[in-house]
């Protein structure tokens, strides 16, 4: 064989590894999509509920998507809190799920009459367990709603996630969830 004949075998390769890409692109790009339109029903969903100022205690409820667990928020002033999760994960494998995230919130971006529902993003970790353990950094971007007559937030949140071990590579978690605040 002379040298162009192994360079369009190896072109040929190379486009249908491009090729094998691409679709699992689209099935990643499908999964986004659902959940695109999941935020998009809760956000008219939620926006009927009339808003308050933000609980104060420890909330302890429930987060469910990915991963769907029980998930607890403690408010540290007026604009910043921690939350975080022990869950399930139903991705790629299943696995335990420890999530740890500090947030900041912005009230001012979306009002309603005069309720805000804030707008929250901030940084965290990820630990899962399972056939592979692994370690990565969250970034949280989500909206939190407040419920006049008991102390309950409804949240939905998008979460870009950097695995840092055993390999690097990007995650993405999507979730809607509610906790009950104990004063």
């Amino acid at each position: 064989m002379t040298k162009q004949t192994f360079v369009i075998i190896d072109n040929q390769k190379f486009l249908r590894r491009q090729m094998d890409t691409w679709y699992d692109f689209g099935q990643y790009f499908s999964e986004v999509s659902k959940k695109l339109f999941l935020l998009v029903f809760a956000l008219v969903l939620f926006d009927s509920l009339p808003a308050t100022a933000q609980p104060k205690g420890l909330g302890l409820g429930v987060i469910i998507g990915e991963p769907t667990g029980i998930s607890f928020k403690k408010w540290v002033n007026k604009n910043q809190a921690v939350d975080g999760a022990v869950a399930w994960s139903f991705g790629d494998e299943d696995a335990f799920h420890l999530h740890l995230d500090y947030l900041f919130h912005n009230r001012r971006l979306i009002q309603i009459d005069r309720n805000s529902i804030p707008f929250y993003y901030g940084i965290g970790g990820r630990f899962k367990f399972g056939d592979s353990n692994t370690f990565g950094i969250r970034f949280p971007l989500g909206l939190t709603f407040f419920i006049v007559e008991v102390p309950i937030d409804l949240f939905l949140e998008v979460v870009p996630v950097m695995n840092l071990a055993p390999e690097t590579d990007l995650d993405l978690n999507a979730a809607i969830g509610a906790r009950y605040y104990f004063r």
